[in-house]
């Protein structure tokens, strides 16, 4: 994520800032602000700054700070230096760092970090990109049935370094099944000796691992929760999608849509950091169609050719015609793109869509001719007049 959130980058250290004013930023400001102030760094430079800080801060910085750049520093970092800072990363994003990373790194990496960790990451990069299972993380606080409200909320405290929220945990069987949610503030309301079950909500709302990403961040939206739990086919909790996580897929999706929409296939780099050959690639492919299907538009002026001789004023109508079809291609496109993205539509409705398309383009066509029609007859009198003098 780009740019510093509420105006705070105002604080962020300028070119003549003091080695105090830069430490005090480093140590004070969100993690996220200053991930983008390093961004801006290069890359040597960046890293210096980084190692200044402790452990765990240095690990939130570094989640923070975009791909590219994250690459850059993990690659040219020593495997032991690697994997500590792997250590200190959140579950979902040491393992969007890991699938990045080269072949002969990832086998690396994989004996250098601690078996616990080797295993989490292994469990959670098997699956798709575009899943619930790779938004999902392993960090979150989870409570026995058979516990009270007060037993509930000792184990939350000593759960809470390591998971990545505790307002929403989790209730499981001795088998491991997902069979309740509870929010924090009902456990801090409760007496504490009030059995859990009477507090969670049973069953709650959840996806599997192969549920697509966008499908996961509607949910997320439509029920208004911090996190969904991800299940597999025996109902054990293997997994959370959290909202900040959720946004930042929705807010990928939408970039596709809107890359769809321009007729360019969608790439995942920034455009910043896009190759030449990547956004070359990505563009000329609709170029070429495109270039296809303008010479049918040439095939159907060339058949009016002599009507065009006869009536020369009709060539002033020629941009018109163009700009209007693009226009209307234009429209047609990015309803259609943006309704199949929210899922207004599905690829089942294809058939009614097109009947209803096909009518309102014979209404639009006719409405635009009507508008058009008394500029054309004023045209073709000022030609009468000039051929009659």
């Amino acid at each position: 994520m780009n740019g510093f959130a509420n105006g705070s980058h105002e604080s962020a250290p300028g070119a003549g800032a003091t080695p105090g004013e830069i430490a005090a930023f480093l140590t004070t400001a969100p993690a996220m602000d200053v991930a983008t102030w390093l961004d801006l760094r290069a890359r040597a430079d960046a890293w210096s700054y980084l190692r200044r800080l402790d452990a765990a801060r240095r690990g939130a910085v570094f989640s923070n700070m975009s791909e590219s750049r994250q690459d850059e520093i993990a690659q040219a970092l020593g495997t032991d230096e690697l994997a500590g800072l792997v250590a200190e990363m959140d579950a979902d994003d040491r393992v969007d760092l890991f699938n990045r990373l080269p072949d002969d790194l990832q086998a690396r990496l994989r004996d250098a970090l601690d078996p616990a960790i080797r295993e989490d990451i292994l469990r959670l990069s098997v699956h798709d990109d575009e899943t619930a299972g790779a938004l999902m993380t392993s960090d979150y606080a989870v409570l026995g049935r058979d516990m009270t409200a007060g037993e509930a909320l000792d184990a939350l405290r000593r759960e809470a370094a390591d998971a990545e929220t505790i307002y929403r945990s989790y209730v499981l069987d001795e088998a491991g099944r997902l069979v309740g949610a509870i929010r924090l503030h009902e456990l801090i309301l409760a007496a504490g000796e009030t059995p859990i079950t009477e507090l969670m909500e049973p069953a709650p709302v959840s996806v599997r691992p192969e549920t697509d990403r966008e499908d996961v961040a509607r949910m997320i939206a439509h029920y208004d929760i911090l996190a969904l739990p991800v299940i597999d086919a025996e109902g054990r909790l293997v997994g959370i999608v959290t909202h900040d996580d959720a946004a930042d897929a929705m807010q990928a999706e939408t970039t596709e849509d809107f890359q769809k929409i321009s007729t360019v296939l969608p790439f995942s780099q920034s455009l910043r950091d896009a190759s030449v050959r990547v956004l070359y690639s990505r563009r000329i492919v609709w170029l070429a169609l495109l270039v296809v299907g303008n010479l049918f538009s040439g095939a159907g002026i060339a058949y009016f050719e002599e009507t065009i001789l006869a009536y020369v004023s009709l060539v002033f109508f020629l941009p018109l015609l163009i700009d209007s079809s693009g226009n209307a291609g234009s429209q047609s496109a990015t309803l259609m793109v943006r309704a199949l993205a929210t899922g207004d539509v599905r690829p089942g409705d294809w058939g009614a869509l097109i009947l209803r398309e096909a009518v309102v383009a014979a209404a639009l066509g006719a409405t635009m001719a009507a508008v058009v029609f008394p500029l054309g007859r004023c045209a073709a009198g000022r030609r009468w007049r000039r051929w009659s003098a």
